[in-house]
């Protein structure tokens, strides 16, 4: 059982956010290490969200993987697509809510430049 729970809405804004993002970890054919561990727990420091890719073509196995990271590293398991795994957690000096897809307030109007004043 991992250790955050998402609502609904956080993980769709979550995963929104993770699209773009690369992996930045990969889990080879000697499964869950030490080191990887260490370098998973190190990137979620760091980023907060990150992908990892998991090489493994057991889906079960991937599965598995994803909850095993989220119990050990105490973080919550976003989404597995295929072989990449997405996990969040807050950084260190953030609060525990996960961002949200809220719009920005419009900033100040445009100044008008002279040249937009001129006629050709």
């Amino acid at each position: 059982m991992p250790a955050i729970e998402l609502t609904p809405a956080e993980r769709k804004a979550l995963k929104a956010e993770a699209h773009a993002l690369s992996p930045v970890a990969a889990i080879g054919k000697a499964g869950i290490t030490p080191a990887v561990l260490k370098e998973i727990d190190l990137c979620l420091r760091s980023h907060a969200l990150i992908k990892v890719r998991a090489g493994s073509d057991e889906r079960e196995e991937r599965a598995g993987w994803l909850l095993e990271l989220a119990a050990q590293l105490d973080c919550a398991p976003v989404q597995s697509i295929g072989r990449v795994l997405v996990l969040w957690r807050p950084k260190p000096d953030e609060p525990a809510a996960p961002p949200s897809r809220e719009r920005k307030p419009a900033g100040p109007a445009r100044k008008r430049t002279k040249r937009a004043y001129q006629s050709r």
